[in-house]
C-alpha cells in the first residue's frame, strides 16, 4: 500500500479493515470481541502509529477509561492475528493494511506527518528465512522499519 492520499474515505478503509479481522477471526476460530475489536478501531482511526496509552485516551473518549492490561491484551491478539504490526522504533502500533498471513512487512515511516505505509516484502521474505534457516532461527515475525519522509513531504507538502 502507498502513502494515502489524506482526503480518501478513511471510514471506508477501517470498515474494510475491521471486515478483514472478522473474516480472519472466524477462520481462525478466535473472537474478535468488542474490546479488542473497539481496539482495532482506535489504532486504524488514522495511518500513524499510535501507542496504547493513546489507544486508551481514545477509547476513554468513547465511553469508560480501559485500564491497560486489557487493551495491552487486546494488542497481543492483534498481533498474533497479523491485524496490527508494532512499530518498534515509536513503541506505537499500526494497522495491518496487507492482506498476509506471517510473510514479511516493511513499514515506511514518514518522520515528518507521521503517516505509516505497509508494504507486502515478497521477495526480501525469501533472503531473510534462508538467512534465519541458515542459523536455524524459526521466525515468527518479520517487520522491517524505514524512516524517511513520504512524497507529500519531501515535496513540501506538510
Amino acid at each position: 500500500m502507498s502513502f494515502p492520499d489524506p482526503h480518501h474515505d478513511h471510514h471506508r478503509c477501517t470498515q474494510a479493515l475491521l471486515a478483514r479481522a472478522e473474516r480472519v477471526c472466524a477462520e481462525r476460530g478466535s473472537r474478535l470481541t468488542g474490546q479488542r475489536r473497539e481496539v482495532l478501531a482506535c489504532v486504524a482511526a488514522g495511518h500513524e502509529a499510535v501507542g496504547a496509552y493513546d489507544i486508551i485516551e481514545r477509547m476513554a473518549g468513547r465511553g469508560p477509561r480501559p485500564a491497560p492490561i486489557t487493551v495491552y491484551r487486546a494488542l497481543d491478539f492483534l498481533l498474533d492475528h497479523n491485524l496490527v504490526h508494532k512499530v518498534e522504533s515509536r513503541n506505537a502500533f499500526v494497522a495491518c493494511s496487507c492482506a498476509h498471513d506471517a510473510g514479511p512487512s516493511v513499514l515506511l515511516i514518514c518522520e515528518a506527518c507521521g503517516a505509516v505505509s505497509e508494504n507486502a516484502a515478497t521477495g526480501l521474505g525469501q533472503g531473510l528465512a534462508a538467512l534465519a534457516a541458515r542459523d536455524g532461527f524459526v521466525a515468527r515475525r518479520t517487520v522491517i522499519e524505514m524512516t524517511g519522509r513520504c512524497a507529500r513531504c519531501a515535496a513540501g507538502g506538510a
